[in-house]
Parts: structure tokens; sequence; C-alpha cells
């Protein structure tokens, strides 16, 4: 049977090819999320586990991998602390590296950080949002004491507050399950947080900071005309938009794939297309200048063969309009953009998260066709500019097993 080649392909469930795409390209960069994609997806992220094999394979790519996600490396609910429990038994601890907090927090395998871009002033305010969402939360459970007992209270903020350094989050899925049974009271819920998000904006603007935030919902059903992010509220099967964290604004997983490729180039030509300092807050906001910035600074002929990795992709009618989101959705479709202009093959690889705690993902579904799996009904629309390669129906276990297969085959090949 004759297969086009990757990159051509929708849905793909060749896994032996996308192995060895990752084991024998030289001029490769991996840019993944990490929540859903090489860890499951949890509703208290305090919880979250990731495998040291995992992230020994990720060392075996080198200077050829990095992450990208709208969480946070650092802080009691950062990445790094599940990293370290990973590594518990004495081994030498090695970190992600990457950017994290949609894009301004950057860090090296080494583990150090920095906020490039970020000011003092955006920091104070930054850190004085979990307090205002505990205030809220205070307000709502207090006004619904029905649904929310006292002595369960404290522990519902906990778990849904989460004092990140750069990027304070409502995280609503503890409350989600608490409320299981009561849509009308979490939709309510829903609606209070994003007033709330709504306030801080205006508290900033006040601060003459008005150009220095914005809201992530997710997930989402994308964006409005005015470039706004539109909740998706919940459904009697669908606890729609769980987390609300208040970003910077640049924090956006799409300018951060500029970054990641200057810093790649450094690596292999000694010189950065956009400069050292170049940042995520730098970037244009739109996928059509980043793409065209990139057309304007980055040779083709030595553009990698940039393999984007995510779960959470949206596509959803609207009384009939197609709201098409996701936290993952605009950063693939620059790789694959990149690719198409580029001709170097870029490959949109999708995760199944759907098999986690949260109940905010649709599942891939598979049937038999002429003796060969395949996936029948996905995340897209038959319209939809985005074409998923590959897929990884089994989830984060499917998706790092191969990875880790892929590494080995790499370093086998070195040798």
């Amino acid at each position: 049977m004759i297969f086009s080649p990757l990159h051509e392909q929708s849905y793909s469930l060749n896994h032996e090819a996308f192995i060895k795409t990752l084991a024998t390209t030289e001029n490769l960069l991996i840019i993944q999320d990490l929540d859903g994609v090489c860890m499951g997806l949890v509703k208290d992220p305090l919880t979250r586990k990731i495998s040291p094999d995992y992230i020994r394979a990720t060392q075996q790519f080198d200077s050829h991998f990095f992450v990208l996600t709208n969480g946070e490396h650092e802080g009691r609910r950062g990445v790094n602390r599940i990293v370290e429990k990973a590594f518990s038994n004495g081994d030498q601890v090695s970190y992600l590296p990457g950017l994290a907090a949609g894009g301004v927090q950057w860090q090296t395998r080494n583990g150090e950080i920095s906020h490039p871009g970020v000011t003092q002033a955006e920091l104070t305010f930054l850190a004085s949002v979990p307090m205002f969402i505990e205030q809220s939360l205070a307000t709502f459970f207090e006004e619904h004491s029905d649904y929310f007992a006292e002595s369960k209270r404290k522990m519902l903020v906990q778990a849904a507050v989460l004092d990140n350094l750069v990027s304070p989050t409502a995280n609503l899925n503890v409350l989600a399950e608490h409320l299981q049974d009561n849509l009308d009271i979490y939709l309510q819920l829903q609606k209070a947080i994003a007033a709330l998000m709504d306030d801080l904006l205006d508290k900033a603007k006040a601060q003459d900071l008005d150009n220095s935030f914005f809201v992530h919902y997710a997930p989402n059903l994308g964006r409005d005309d005015n470039g706004k992010e539109i909740v998706r509220f919940a459904t009697a099967s669908d606890s729609g938009t769980t987390d609300f964290q208040f970003m910077l604004r640049g924090a956006v997983k799409e300018a951060g794939v500029p970054v990641l490729l200057n810093h790649y180039y450094h690596q292999r030509t000694g010189s950065y297309p956009l400069g050292a300092e170049f940042n995520a807050r730098q970037a244009p906001q739109e996928n059509s200048a980043l793409l065209q910035l990139i057309k304007d600074n980055f040779d083709p002929a030595l553009m990698p063969l940039i393999i984007g990795v995510g779960d959470t992709i949206t596509s959803q009618i609207e009384l009939d309009t197609i709201r098409r989101g996701g936290s993952d959705r605009l950063f693939l479709q620059l790789i694959q953009d990149i690719g198409a202009w580029a001709k170097s093959s870029n490959l949109v690889t999708y995760i199944d998260s759907s098999q986690g705690e949260l109940k905010n993902r649709i599942p891939l579904t598979l049937d038999e066709i002429n003796g060969e799996m395949k996936v029948v009904t996905g995340v897209t629309d038959p319209a939809d500019p985005l074409q998923i390669n590959i897929a990884f129906p089994g989830g984060f276990q499917q998706y790092t097993a191969a990875f880790q297969e892929a590494a080995n085959l790499r370093t086998q090949a070195k040798h």
C-alpha cells in the first residue's frame, strides 16, 4: 500500500511513520503543549504526574524540542514541581525547555527562568489577582450557601484559585464537579468569573495598564470581531470553559512560535533572525502578520520540519455559525502555514485528551474501514483550514510511548 506523505494526510494513525520522522529528521523542531499531551488532564493541577522516562526522552532530542504552554514552569502549581517529584529518587532533575504562560515565561533545560518584555508594574498587578478571585468566590458561595457547605468552602477556593506568577487563574474544574447536578448555578458561576475578569481589566486600566492584559478562556469558542475570546458556557454534558486566565497582552501561544524559531535558528546558524532580545510581547497578534514576520526574516532553505503537538481544538456550530477555537488551534495553524510556505512538510499532531478527569474534551471516534481503523469523527469541521495530520486516540500514554521510541531510535542512529 502506498501512503501519501504525512503532511498531506488527515487524522492519520500511521504512528510508525511518525516515529520514523522524529527519529531520522536532522533539521527537526518539536513544539509541544503539556497538559493533556504528555500528562493527563486532572481537576486539580497539584495532582498532575509526569513520567521521568518521558522527560529523559525530551533530553535525547536536545535542542530540537521546546514546550509551548499556557501553564507555568515556576510556582507552587508550576510544571517544575511535577518534574521534580518525578525525579524524587535522587536523579539529576532536567527541566522542560521552552515557553510557558502563553509565551512570556522562558526556561532553559537547567531551570533558569526569565520573563522577557514584562515590567515590574505588571508583575505587581498580577500578584493581586488571586486575592480578587478568592473574594469573588467567597461572595458567590455566600450568595448560594445552599450549594456550598461552609466546611467545604476553603478547600474549594484552594483548588480553584491558581496563584500563578504571570497567569493567575480561576480554575473551575473542581467546582464544576461539585455542581454537576446544578447546571444553572454553575452557569451563574461562569458568568460571575467572566464578569470579574472584565472588572480586573478595568482596574488595570485605572493604573495605566490598559494595554497590559487580556483574558484567556480554556476551552473557548474562538474570538469575536474585537479579538476577544468567547466563553464556552456549559451544557448538560460539557463543563465548557473551566480556566479563566488573566494573562499578559501578547501571551498567546502563536506568538511563541517565532520566538522559538528565533532560538532554533541561532542554535544552528549562530545568529538571531529577529534579534537576540525578541520576545512574544513584541510579536504581532494576528496569524497572518506572524506568518509575514517569519517570511520576511527567516531563510526558508534553513527552515526545520516543525512538529506541532496539542490537544485543545474546538469546532462548534452556534446559531448556524461555526465557532472554531481551542488554545492550541492558532499555534498549530501557524505551524501548518509555515510548512506550506517553506515547503518543510510540517506536521500538526493531535492528542485526544478526553480520557482525563475533565469533561470538556470531545473524543475522536474510530471505525474499521476496508480492514483498517480510521478516525471517522474528529474535532475539526470539513471546511476547517486547520488540518490534523497525525492523531493519537489513545491519549498522552500512546503519544509519549511513541515519542520515547522515537527518541531511543534517534539516539541509536547517532552512535
